[in-house]
């Protein structure tokens, strides 16, 4: 996958809300030791107008929450940023002002960056004058790429082990940090579910060719016999499923081919070469839904403008 296909937002943010807890201990102990996180609940997603930008933004991570021994409830923005973007700080204040202004709550600022690049993000934003100063406005950040990976390797952390793939290395030391990542998956014993979704975010953004799986190979023959059999046993769970989903796919598929088939029969039997428009038309269909209903509808179809108004209907239909 191009990275610049890559949904950044939607991984940070299944990620996040999966372990939220496990996030905050790992990278903000402090705060994490005066939030009370057996109490989370994730708002819907807030989607702010900028009539200066001329463009819509999004609050993908919105957490309430409460302090430990404290009334009332307070927020924590996590905003993950995928690329460099220069007025960043700003926008961190611009969505803490615009929130603030709907909740009327305290809010803990959190910007976690993630792209490949090595440089200072301020964590930031100011309005001084010479006479006063205005604002100071300030935020947690998380500069992923600056982190040293072997750091994590000897805890239990599901974040760290995700993060593995967007911190630090040399690209030498990627079959290794593969290595560790699969170590730290077969100690935790997750849930097939969370132990899926962490290894999906990881893999999408450390992809091993074939000279280095052959050399993840070797090192895994390197361990403990007790250990490769509980990775071998993850991995293999990981291939079946990858196996059965292709398999229903592949069912689905073939569903859909032989639909559009009888489809076009149907309309050659009826219509004859008049029906070719319409026949293209079916072909382009993937729905297994929309082509059952067309060739319903087209039983009682009498006319070729009857026949074609159900082609077309059916081919509006979203897919």
């Amino acid at each position: 996958m191009n990275e610049n296909q890559i949904d950044h937002d939607r991984l940070f943010k299944e990620l996040l809300e999966t372990f939220f807890a496990e996030f905050m201990e790992l990278f903000f102990p402090e705060a994490s030791r005066a939030i009370d996180l057996t109490q989370l609940k994730f708002l819907q997603q807030e989607v702010f107008t900028d009539v200066t930008a001329g463009e819509k933004r999004k609050v993908d991570i919105l957490v309430e929450t409460r302090l430990k021994g404290e009334p009332g409830l307070i927020l924590v923005h996590v905003e993950p940023q995928s690329y460099v973007q220069g007025n960043f700080n700003e926008r961190m204040f611009v969505y803490f002002s615009r929130l603030y202004e709907k909740y009327r709550r305290k809010i803990l600022p959190v910007a976690v960056f993630s792209y490949d690049r090595v440089r200072d993000e301020p964590d930031s934003f100011e309005l001084v004058f010479p006479f006063l100063d205005v604002l100071n406005f300030r935020f947690y950040k998380l500069e992923l790429k600056k982190l040293n990976w072997r750091e994590y390797i000897q805890g239990d952390n599901p974040v760290a082990a995700a993060l593995l793939s967007k911190m630090g290395f040399q690209p030498e030391e990627k079959v290794k940090v593969k290595v560790e990542f699969m170590r730290m998956l077969a100690r935790m014993k997750l849930d097939p579910a969370r132990m899926e979704l962490l290894a999906g975010f990881f893999e999408t953004y450390l992809k091993l060719n074939r000279e280095e799986e052959e050399q993840y190979n070797r090192e895994l023959g390197r361990l403990d016999s007790k250990e490769v059999d509980v990775i071998m046993q993850i991995t293999t769970s990981w291939h079946e499923k990858g196996r059965a989903e292709g398999r229903a796919e592949g069912r689905v598929e073939g569903k859909v081919e032989a639909k559009r088939e009888v489809i076009c029969k149907y309309l050659v039997r009826k219509f004859g070469d008049k029906s070719s428009d319409m026949q293209q038309k079916v072909q382009q269909i993937t729905n297994l839904e929309v082509l059952d209903y067309i060739l319903e509808e087209l039983f009682a179809a009498n006319t070729l403008e009857e026949a074609r108004a159900i082609v077309n209907n059916g081919a509006g239909k979203p897919s």
